[in-house]
C-alpha cells in the first residue's frame, strides 16, 4: 500500500533523456511535493549534472543504485533498463511508473491515462508498477473518451502523422542534421530512420510485425482496448513527418448512436484536459508547431461528421508527444496516487 506522505522521494531513471529532462521540469513546475530527487542514468552519463528548476543535479549512474529510500521511480530510459532495474525498485519498495513497453500489456499492470481511466490505478498494489501508454495512444484517448461516454464508440480509424522527437534526442538530431546538408547540397545519410527524412514522409515506425502493420500501429490497437473499450476496432497507420515536436492524428470513429455536433464541442470545451480550436471562416485548427510545442492539453480541431452517415465523426488531434504524450502523463499518475486520504 502506498504510503501518503507530505513530500516524497523521487528517481528519474534515464534523466539525461528528452523525456527525463521534460519529466524533471514538469515536475518542478507543477509543485509537485518534492522532499529529494535524484537523477539515475547509464554509467557513461555518471557525473553529469541535469536541470532541476534552478537548481543542477548530479546523475548518478543506475548500475548498483539502491531505490530503498525512494517513493516514486520514473523509468524512461528504455525497455531494457525497465526489464533489469523496474522490478528491483519496485521490489525496494517504490512505486514504478515506466514510459517504455515493457510493462503495457501485462495484465496485472494498469496502464493510465489519468483523464481516461485514472480508477484504474489501484492495481498497481500487484506489482507496485504502473504503465504509461504510448505518446499517439494518449492524446487519441483523451480526445475520444467524452465522445465514448456520449456516443459509444464501436470504431476507429487513425492516421498519425508523428514528430522526430518521438525517436528521443537521436531523432531531432538526425532531422536537424540531414535538413543541413540538404539545404547545403550535401549528402543526406540516413541512421536512425531506414528512409531520409529531412523534407520526406515516412509510413513506418518503430517494426514490423508479420500482420504486415508495424508495432506502433499495433500499440495504438492494444492499448486503446486496454484503456478504454476491449470491444472497440482500431486500424491505425502510424507515419513519421520531419516535424520536431507534437504529434498530429486524423481520427475517424463510428459511434453506436448519432453524434451531435454541438453536444461534441460543448463536452470538449467543458474539458480541462482539452482545448478545441475549430474555426473554419478564419482558418483556426491545431497544428504541432503552435499548439504541439511545450504545451500540455490535447488540441482538438477539424470536428466534422461524415457525409455519408450521422454516426461517424472526423477530428484532429494534436499534442506535445515529449509533454503529454509521456512525461506529463508520468507526473498525472503520480499526482493521482498521492491523492489518498492522510
Amino acid at each position: 500500500m502506498f504510503k501518503i506522505k507530505d513530500k516524497y522521494n523521487i528517481a528519474i531513471i534515464g534523466a539525461t533523456g528528452i523525456v527525463g529532462e521534460s519529466l524533471l521540469d514538469i515536475i518542478s513546475t507543477r509543485k509537485f511535493p518534492i522532499n529529494k530527487v535524484i537523477a539515475v542514468a547509464s554509467k557513461r552519463s555518471e557525473g553529469s549534472k541535469v536541470k532541476f528548476g534552478d537548481n543542477l543535479l548530479d546523475v548518478i549512474a543506475i548500475d548498483n543504485y539502491d531505490f530503498k529510500n525512494i517513493d516514486i521511480a520514473f523509468f524512461s530510459a528504455g525497455s531494457s533498463v525497465s526489464k533489469e532495474y523496474a522490478p528491483i525498485a519496485a521490489k525496494a519498495g517504490a512505486i514504478i511508473i515506466d514510459n517504455t513497453s515493457e510493462f503495457r500489456y501485462i495484465d496485472d499492470i494498469p496502464l493510465i491515462v489519468p483523464e481516461v481511466n485514472a480508477i484504474d490505478i489501484a492495481q498497481y498494489e500487484k506489482t507496485n508498477i504502473i504503465a504509461n501508454p504510448n505518446c499517439s495512444t494518449i492524446q487519441m484517448l483523451v480526445a475520444l473518451k467524452p465522445i465514448h461516454d456520449r456516443y459509444k464508440i464501436l470504431s476507429i480509424n487513425v492516421c498519425t502523422y508523428q514528430a522526430v522527437s518521438g525517436s528521443g534526442k537521436k531523432g531531432v538530431d538526425e532531422l536537424l542534421a540531414q535538413s543541413h546538408s540538404y539545404m547545403n547540397q550535401q549528402e543526406v545519410k540516413p541512421s536512425v530512420y531506414p528512409k531520409q527524412i529531412a523534407f520526406n514522409v515516412i509510413p513506418f515506425v518503430d517494426s514490423f510485425c508479420e500482420n504486415g502493420y508495424t508495432k506502433e500501429e499495433m500499440k495504438m490497437v492494444w492499448e486503446t482496448q486496454k484503456i478504454l473499450d476491449k470491444n472497440i476496432k482500431v486500424n491505425a497507420t502510424a507515419v513519421r513527418v520531419p516535424v520536431l515536436i507534437g504529434h498530429s492524428e486524423s481520427v475517424t470513429i463510428e459511434t453506436q448512436s448519432p453524434v451531435d455536433i454541438k453536444e461534441i464541442m460543448s463536452d470538449f470545451e467543458n474539458n480541462d484536459g482539452i482545448e478545441l480550436i475549430d474555426k473554419p471562416d478564419s482558418n483556426e485548427y491545431p497544428t504541432a508547431f503552435l499548439n504541439g510545442h511545450g504545451t500540455d492539453k490535447v488540441y482538438v480541431g477539424r470536428v466534422r461528421k461524415s457525409l455519408d452517415s450521422d454516426n461517424i465523426l472526423n477530428i484532429w488531434v494534436v499534442a506535445d508527444n515529449v509533454r503529454k504524450g509521456a512525461a506529463l502523463n508520468s507526473v498525472q499518475i503520480a499526482e493521482q496516487l498521492i491523492k489518498g486520504e492522510r
